[in-house]
């Protein structure tokens, strides 16, 4: 997600310097600030009470409605800074939340109040919302839908019961399909948001909806995370998606749930022809699919006599390049993986994987973990894909 970024703009020196530091009557800016977190405290009580008269006198009832739906198991928010205005407050605050049964650490979000007073000094919220410059949270976007599969939790704004139970149904398959190739060390469930639209994508993810158009599915969370954070949430672009046939949609889902699986061994020492390759490699075990019709971009090319020439840079996986370039760099990534676990074993490419994001630092990973694993060097690995991607692109049965 991207940064906030904060600039104050102070006007007329003498009410610019007055409203942050007093209140009305005189009212100390601490003793302000002191009585929002105590309102925020009360509203907070009452939404994990599940106490929708006590959250009301708190306030709006807005989010209380579009979260009711939420598994929490915390929700608290930590006041930064209130600033009076004409009409009451604006508060930033610091949110954490954590979904039960899913979250081991709490999700942060900055979020901004609006305040309104009573006539009798009373605080109470009027809006909450995302802080500048941050991505939207999905009950941002309207009530959230939850739907708990076997394995998954899906949830929804704009979908029914039966949209997200789909949505489960192939996380569901997911799970145990990543579990057989990567193993059972991780958590085995996945959180998978579907948001109404790809421009509501884009406002969960915090940039232009453009970005991600032709994408149909993108996961966050924190990468060569300890095991003791958020869960990652796959989030779902529900316009490509929905153009996708049976077997993409569930390629998808668990290439997806690969990254979920493999995150605390993704890092930044790990290109991503590698992460991105192994997910899709995973994806399309036991589809019986050839690699002309996995990789149609790619045949295209060497059949044209353009082979590639090097193995997909981390650019290329932009989501602001060419369609035919993002899935050749795709399309690459995959073979690379599809030929260690062809000529080295499925065994060597896990150990592979795990090997690179074990360095941590980019520089020197890769190059160590081939020597060391696979026993070879990255100019005989390159030509060695190469010669695969020639050999499997140019078949005709």
């Amino acid at each position: 997600m991207a940064g906030r970024r904060r600039v104050w703009s102070i006007g007329a020196v003498g009410l610019g310097l007055l409203l942050p530091l007093a209140g009305c009557g005189g009212t100390p800016a601490d003793s302000v600030r002191t009585e929002v977190q105590h309102l925020l405290d009360r509203r907070s009580a009452a939404l994990l009470g599940h106490d929708e008269t006590a959250y009301g006198a708190t306030g709006t009832r807005t989010e209380y409605t579009r979260l009711r739906a939420l598994p929490l198991a915390s929700w608290t928010y930590r006041v930064t800074a209130v600033r009076r205005t004409s009409s009451g407050a604006t508060a930033e605050a610091d949110l954490s939340y954590r979904v039960a049964g899913y979250d081991k650490a709490p999700v942060d979000a900055r979020r901004t109040l609006t305040l309104g007073r009573t006539a009798d000094g009373k605080w109470y919220v009027t809006a909450d919302g995302p802080a500048r410059d941050t991505g939207q949270q999905l009950w941002d976007q309207g009530p959230v839908t939850a739907f708990r599969g076997a394995h998954s939790l899906v949830l929804g704004t704009g979908r029914t019961s039966a949209d997200l139970r789909r949505y489960a149904a192939l996380a569901d398959r997911a799970v145990p399909a990543v579990s057989r190739a990567w193993g059972s060390g991780w958590t085995r469930h996945v959180v998978v948001l579907v948001p109404r639209s790809l421009q509501g994508m884009a406002r969960l993810l915090g940039s232009p909806a453009a970005n991600y158009r032709g994408i149909a599915a993108v996961t966050t969370g924190e990468a060569g995370g300890s095991g003791n954070a958020p869960a990652d949430r796959v989030v779902v672009n529900p316009d490509a998606y929905a153009i996708l046939g049976d077997l993409g949609k569930q390629v998808v889902l668990t290439h997806e749930t690969t990254h979920v699986a493999t995150r605390a061994h993704t890092t930044a020492a790990t290109p991503l022809w590698l992460s991105e390759g192994y997910a899709d490699w995973i994806g399309y075990l036991g589809t019986g699919r050839r690699p002309a019709e996995v990789a149609p971009e790619l045949t295209r090319a060497v059949q044209d006599g353009h082979p590639p020439t090097a193995l997909p840079a981390d650019k290329d996986f932009g989501f602001t390049s060419a369609p035919s370039e993002l899935a050749q760099a795709y399309e690459g990534g995959w073979l690379a993986c599809r030929m260690i676990a062809d000529h080295w074993g499925t065994a060597r490419l896990d150990a592979f994987y795990r090997a690179v994001g074990d360095h941590r630092k980019r520089a020197g990973a890769v190059e160590n973990a081939l020597e060391k694993v696979l026993g070879t060097t990255p100019g005989a690995f390159t030509e060695q894909w190469q010669q695969y991607v020639r050999a499997q692109l140019t078949r005709t049965e």
